[in-house]
């Protein structure tokens, strides 16, 4: 599976949350389907987000790229350390939690 083409779909036809904040602020809530974060996202950031989504039972993956090429993947400006897949839309990126 192409990780890089299920986020971009995702991102175009489903539901996600970009930003750090709004990811640990959702996966408190257990608003999500899988956190996806970058590799250099920052190491207290990181902590956080594991830590919240073992007790939501959100699995996490780590995307093997920078917040910049993660951004970019979005379709973004700017970077995005941290996105959340509330709903995958036509993307099948949900198989990579399996």
């Amino acid at each position: 599976m192409d990780i890089e083409r299920g986020i971009r779909v995702a991102v175009d036809t489903g539901k996600v949350i970009l930003g750090s904040n709004k990811a640990i602020q959702a996966i408190k809530l257990g608003n999500g389907e899988l956190a996806i974060m970058a590799e250099n996202t920052p190491k207290n950031v990181k902590a956080d987000i594991e830590a919240y989504s073992k007790l939501s039972e959100m699995p996490v993956y780590t995307f093997e790229g920078s917040s910049v090429e993660l951004g970019s993947i979005c379709g973004k400006p700017f970077t995005v350390s941290v996105l959340i897949i509330q709903e995958p839309g036509d993307s099948n990126i949900l198989e990579i939690k399996e």
